[in-house]
């Protein structure tokens, strides 16, 4: 809390001191919250939409494969089993 209240002050005094523009505050507000957003996900462990379906796409697709892998082998069973 005291990084947010320090980080605030900060930027409050070069508000005031009319360092900053409206597009560089908005823009450094990105960044510190795009920051924070990073640091929150990798703590959780999470991933990106792109990722997440990067991975459902990998897994649909080795899913595929062994249903055709159990078909295969079940076929060889019932022929084994007819002869």
């Amino acid at each position: 809390m005291e990084k947010y209240n320090k980080l605030l002050k900060n930027i409050t005094e070069i508000i005031e001191k009319g360092l900053f523009t409206s597009k560089d505050l908005k823009k450094e507000v990105e960044d510190l919250l795009n920051s924070k957003i990073e640091i929150i996900a990798n703590k959780f462990n999470l991933v990106s939409r792109e990722e997440f379906e990067v991975q459902k796409k990998v897994i649909e697709k080795l899913q595929k494969q062994l249903n055709k892998i159990k078909v295969q082998k079940k076929n060889k069973s019932t022929k084994a089993k007819k002869s």
